[in-house]
C-alpha cells in the first residue's frame, strides 16, 4: 500500500471512532428507563435495587452533567487510548474486551474456514455446469440459506445435533466441540452467498477470452481452470468475505447470546442491557476499527491475488 492509501486508512479509522462513540453514546442516553437505575441494577441485581441506590450512583458518576462534556472527555480518553472502566463491575474496558474478543475471533474465524469448504466448492461446480441439477440445487440452498435468521438456524441445528442426535454441546465453552454448532450456524449463512458469488465469477470466468485461449493451447480443463481461472474467481469472493464482516458482527451478537458464547457480542448485549456506557462505546469502537481493517486487508489480498495487478 501506498503512502496516501495508509493516510486514508488512519483518517477512516478517525472518523469511524468520532461517529461510533457518538451514535452509542446518543443512542444509550435516548433509550427508555432510568440510566442510574439501569446501572445499579447491574451493579447489585433487580432484586436488591432501590431508589436510594440509583441515586447514589447517580452522583457518584455524575449522570446529571452535560451529556456533551461527558461525551467529549470520553473522546479524549480514546485519544489517550483511554477506554476507561466498566461502570458495572469496575474492571477495565481495554482489557475485558480485548479478552473477550479473543473468543469472538476464534468463533469468526472458525465460521469463516468452514464457510470456504463449504460455499466457493459448491458454486465452483455449479459454474462448470450452469442450469444442471447441481446448480439448482446450490441456487435453491443459497436462496433458503441466506433468508433464515441466524437464531432460527442455531435452534435448528440445537434440535438435530444436540437434542435428537446428543452428538454436540447444547451451549457453553468449556467443551472442545462447543464452538461447531455456533460457528456453522455463521458458515451456513456465509456459505450461501459465496456459493452464489463463486458460481457467477466462475460462468463469467469460462466465458472470457483468455480462458477460451488456454483451452485452443491444448491445456486440459483442470490446468486451464487452476492457471487462468483460480485467482480471477477468488477475486469476488476475497471481496464478498470482506463486505459480508458485517454479516459476522450482526450474526456474532445474536449467535453467542443464543449459545451462551462468551464473546464481544455476549458481553455487547448485557452492556446495553446495563446502560454500560464505556463498554458499550470501547466494544463499537473496537468492532469499527475491525471492520477498517478488514478492508484494507482485502484491499492488499485482491492487489496479492488477481493477476491483473501485475506490474509488467
Amino acid at each position: 500500500m501506498n503512502q496516501a492509501t495508509i493516510g486514508y486508512r488512519v483518517f477512516q479509522a478517525f472518523l469511524v471512532a468520532f461517529l461510533v462513540g457518538l451514535g452509542t453514546f446518543i443512542m444509550v442516553r435516548v433509550l427508555p428507563g432510568d440510566l442510574a437505575y439501569r446501572i445499579a441494577a447491574g451493579r447489585y441485581g433487580y432484586d436488591l435495587v432501590d431508589s436510594v441506590a440509583a441515586e447514589a450512583v447517580r452522583l457518584e458518576l455524575g449522570l446529571d452533567g452535560s451529556p456533551i462534556l461527558a461525551f467529549l472527555s470520553w473522546f479524549w480518553d480514546l485519544i489517550r487510548f483511554d477506554l476507561g472502566y466498566s461502570l458495572v463491575t469496575g474492571e477495565l474496558v481495554r482489557d475485558a474486551i480485548f479478552h473477550e474478543l479473543g473468543h469472538s475471533v476464534d468463533l469468526a474465524a472458525t465460521a469463516l474456514i468452514l464457510s470456504l469448504f463449504i460455499g466457493p466448492p459448491l458454486g465452483l461446480l455449479a459454474g462448470f455446469r450452469p442450469g444442471s441439477i447441481i446448480d439448482r440445487l446450490v441456487l435453491a440452498s443459497s436462496v433458503v440459506f441466506r433468508s433464515i435468521p441466524h437464531f432460527a438456524i442455531g435452534l435448528v441445528l440445537i434440535m438435530i445435533f444436540s437434542i435428537q442426535a446428543g452428538l454436540l454441546p447444547v451451549a457453553g465453552h468449556g467443551h472442545p466441540l462447543s464452538r461447531v454448532l455456533p460457528a456453522l450456524t455463521l458458515a451456513l449463512g456465509l456459505a450461501a452467498v459465496s456459493s452464489r458469488i463463486a458460481r457467477d465469477a466462475m460462468i463469467k470466468v469460462r466465458e472470457s477470452d483468455y480462458y477460451l485461449f488456454g483451452r485452443t493451447k491444448g491445456l486440459s480443463e483442470s490446468q486451464v481452470f487452476f492457471r487462468h481461472g483460480l485467482r480471477n474467481v477468488s477475486v469476488p469472493i476475497i471481496t464478498y468475505l470482506g463486505m459480508q464482516f458485517v454479516y459476522l458482527i450482526e450474526g456474532v451478537v445474536v449467535v453467542e447470546t443464543l449459545f451462551a458464547w462468551p464473546g464481544i457480542g455476549h458481553s455487547l448485549v448485557h452492556a446495553i442491557v446495563a446502560r454500560d456506557i464505556p463498554m458499550i462505546q470501547g466494544t463499537a469502537f473496537v468492532m469499527g476499527l475491525m471492520f477498517v481493517f478488514l478492508n484494507a486487508l482485502v484491499d492488499f489480498l485482491n492487489r496479492l491475488v488477481d493477476p491483473r495487478e501485475r506490474v509488467v
